[in-house]
């Protein structure tokens, strides 16, 4: 099964609906599913080296009480999967644009599961710059990346066009938050839903492809 998420590194809904997912995906051990990460960057206007996260938290939401309910009901949620969220230990807003590079890059060895994880890890848990070339290299190095590759690569213009061509692909397609999940090209739905409405569209997804696979076996039949 080929599910689609469409995500951005530092949108803790993203983390929280990564968690749910998988939780949905372990009571379903006979679905082997094939997890594409696609680049929504939520905030492309940043500069690449960031912003204080106070006042990019101020000129977004406009008033300090604002952010204290929005991000106590995100850490309350969170906290029932198991994601302790502490907002008032992130200092920097990064720009996101090399987090989903170093995740394309990852996938090429295999490894875009383990880059997710560890980069949501790096900024949620161990509050880390994940906007930082550097921060990303040692990243890299956990995963068991060969550092020079890594580090040449976010250091060039590869990947820069993809990135922002599937920001712009996410948008045309009706896109306009995230995380947004789209199974085997059929089934959507938007936000970090509860493990159950995941588990039914798991279960519609394999409904269609069963339904599909009847009727092509039917036509194979006809034409012998």
């Amino acid at each position: 099964m080929r599910i689609d998420v469409f995500f951005d590194t530092t949108c803790p809904w993203c983390f929280i609906g990564k968690r749910r997912l998988e939780k949905a995906l372990r009571t379903r051990p006979l679905v082997t599913a094939d997890i594409h990460w696609r680049p929504f960057l939520l905030n492309p206007d940043i500069p690449i080296g960031g912003l204080p996260r106070r006042k990019y938290l101020e000129d977004k939401f406009g008033s300090t009480h604002r952010v204290e309910r929005v991000f106590g009901a995100i850490a309350k949620a969170g906290a029932k999967d198991g994601l302790n969220f502490d907002f008032n230990a992130l200092t920097t807003t990064p720009n996101t644009l090399h987090s989903h590079r170093m995740i394309r890059y990852a996938a090429t060895m295999g490894l875009a599961q383990e880059a997710v994880e560890a980069i949501f890890q790096a900024y949620f848990v161990e509050f880390r710059n994940i906007g930082s070339i550097e921060e990303l290299v040692r990243i890299g190095e956990s995963l068991g990346l060969e550092t020079a590759c890594l580090q040449g690569h976010l250091n060039s213009q590869v990947d820069v066009t993809p990135v922002f061509g599937e920001n712009a692909t996410a948008q045309r397609i009706g896109i306009t938050g995230v995380p947004c999940f789209v199974f085997d090209e059929q089934s959507a739905i938007a936000g970090a839903q509860d493990t159950d409405i995941f588990l039914r569209l798991i279960d519609l997804s394999l409904e269609i492809g069963s339904q599909d696979s009847l009727v092509s076996q039917s036509q194979q039949t006809a034409l012998r």
